[in-house]
């Protein structure tokens, strides 16, 4: 046996003392307790006399602290393993995403969509970048949701000086990731940038058995991108609008994967979470070690409770015949 809080033990010395006090002499017990509690645990001329409550008191204090210090006997080591879907979630941090054809913008609501997807896979690891011409690692696999929420919510656009987009930098960055595993899983809130052929990606993504998820964000009539007070323009001072690709649906279906374009209800991402699972069975990433122990605090707080009930009672005192 054992105490998982020993530190506490060392209050034990208020009532040994007490109980030192009880046992030598007769001490006047009005200097321990109050008026009002007194004249509860006292009877004239009955029940049990001023030495034996205190020392009652005493033990049940005593008994109250040593549960406090929770004595545990310790009965070995279980070890549990916990499964996990590895995931790489990659947003597209083009200019592009500016654009307002969703609201607030693309890349705003596409963050939202990554908050839903915390809320509703709970047996994953997930790990964050960000690209455009160049992929950026913003979180490595982590099942610690709340951190992963903080980082992207924090994500900002506004110092973006990269232009393009290059899809095959979030391939190259998952195969770095999740190099040791046999099947690896991609998804990419993209608007597709303005590629027309996927065919490089799609033999990439073969090769590494990366299986590409695609989430959608853009619509097929577009919108403009809000520069300064105004909105962005070409070289020739014309309006510039942007719209969905959508030829990067073919990287999606090839790589064995899934293509879903953007939506406001919560549905869509529960269905691509259950895609996700169905496509991919989770492996054992992490054994825990729990220590196996039986607690034992309740005995010693049953017994404090009953001595303390016994020195708060009044028990008539036998008289002789």
């Amino acid at each position: 046996m054992r105490f998982l809080n020993p530190e506490i033990l060392f209050l034990s010395i208020v009532p040994l003392i007490l109980i030192f006090l009880a046992t030598k002499k007769d001490i006047g017990i009005e200097r321990y307790f109050s008026k009002e509690l007194l004249k509860k645990m006292q009877r004239a001329k009955s029940g049990l006399s001023k030495r034996t409550r205190v020392l009652l008191l005493s033990f049940s204090l005593l008994l109250v602290i040593i549960s406090l210090a929770r004595p545990v006997i310790d009965k070995g080591e279980i070890k549990v393993k916990s499964e996990f879907i590895d995931l790489v979630v990659a947003f597209d941090i083009s200019k592009s995403m500016f654009a307002n054809d969703i609201y607030p913008n693309r890349f705003e609501f596409a963050k939202r969509k990554f908050y839903t997807l915390l809320k509703y896979f709970k047996n994953a690891r997930i790990a964050v970048i960000g690209f455009s011409s160049r992929a950026f690692l913003i979180s490595p696999l982590t099942d610690d949701f709340n951190t992963l929420k903080y980082l992207v919510k924090n994500m900002s656009l506004d110092y973006v000086t990269l232009k393009g987009t290059d899809i095959l930098e979030p391939l190259k960055v998952t195969e770095e990731l999740l190099k040791n595993s046999s099947k690896k899983a991609l998804l990419i809130f993209t608007d597709g940038g303005d590629q027309k052929n996927f065919k490089r990606e799609i033999e990439y993504a073969k090769k590494h058995n990366i299986k590409v998820f695609i989430y959608a964000v853009a619509t097929e009539k577009g919108g403009v991108i809000k520069e300064g007070n105004g909105v962005l323009k070409d070289k020739n001072g014309n309006i510039v609008v942007t719209k969905l690709n959508e030829n990067i649906k073919k990287l999606a279906i090839e790589s064995g994967g899934a293509y879903m374009k953007y939506s406001y209800s919560e549905d869509d991402i529960k269905y691509l979470i259950n895609s996700i699972e169905k496509k991919f069975k989770a492996v054992t990433k992490k054994e825990l070690t729990i220590k196996n122990r039986k607690e034992l605090f309740y005995y010693p707080l049953l017994a404090a409770l009953i001595l303390f009930l016994s020195a708060v009672s009044s028990f008539p005192l036998r008289t002789k015949k």
